[in-house]
């Protein structure tokens, strides 16, 4: 009886068996995964170095940075309705008969911004101790006031207005609104809450700068031109 078959050696014939290492799944899925998320961490640093980063023991250069990207920031708007009355009078046959009178309501608004390009070194001073960061503003600025003559409210009395009465009147009158929306944007108790918020505004746009500057405890005190800066606050 034959002898059975027997499986021949690879090993016999001078052949080695062929080692293979495969790669885990996950270890190869997880490559461009952490790639992509050293680039992410790459770029947020170079970002935070770029547009924040500053030497340390310098928060004045941090806050200065804050200001460097915008001229003027817009801090307060003020909404309201002035009031203007003109009259006209026409001759007729050298006789001033034709007498006409316009009032109108006009919807105006006004802006407060500070001028950021005025700010300097010299407009802030730091307490290393209590890390008090003093900021002095100059005045507010008020926009010229725009006035919507779309939503105004006319009233106009006469026997009879002339189209160049009526358009007299009308210029008049915006020229009024104008001076009186300019008054009251000036108005003392309007100015306060414009300073208001732009005391918090300005301290907002500092608190990131200070805190990526490492300094937690970090407090910030704005006055205006003029104004008596507040006493220093105890060191902790």
């Amino acid at each position: 009886m034959a002898n059975p078959l027997k499986p021949r050696s690879r090993e016999r014939d001078g052949i080695e068996p062929e080692v293979r290492r495969e790669r885990p799944l996950a270890l190869v899925q997880a490559v461009p995964r952490l790639i992509v998320i050293g680039l992410i961490a790459l770029a947020a640093w170079l970002g935070w170095r770029a547009f924040f980063y500053q030497e340390e023991g310098d928060p004045v250069g941090s806050a200065m940075l804050a200001f460097e990207k915008q001229n003027s920031l817009t801090v307060f708007s003020s909404r309201f309705e002035v009031v203007a009355e003109s009259e006209d009078t026409r001759g007729v046959l050298g006789l001033p008969v034709l007498r006409s009178r316009q009032a109108m309501i006009l919807p105006a608004s006004v802006e407060y911004r500070v001028d950021l390009s005025q700010m300097d070194r010299e407009r802030m001073a730091w307490n290393p101790q209590t890390q008090q960061l003093s900021v002095r503003l100059p005045q507010l600025q008020t926009t010229r006031p725009n006035l919507d003559e779309a939503q105004a409210r006319v009233f106009q009395d006469g026997v009879f207005i002339t189209r160049d009465a009526s358009r007299d009147l009308s210029r008049n009158n915006s020229q009024q609104a104008e001076r009186k929306a300019s008054e009251f944007a000036k108005n003392p108790e309007i100015l306060a809450l414009a300073r208001t918020a732009a005391r918090e505004a300005i301290r907002q746009n500092l608190a990131i700068p200070l805190q990526v500057a490492g300094y937690d405890r970090a407090t910030v005190t704005v006055t205006f031109d003029g104004e008596q800066a507040p006493a220093a606050l105890p060191a902790q």
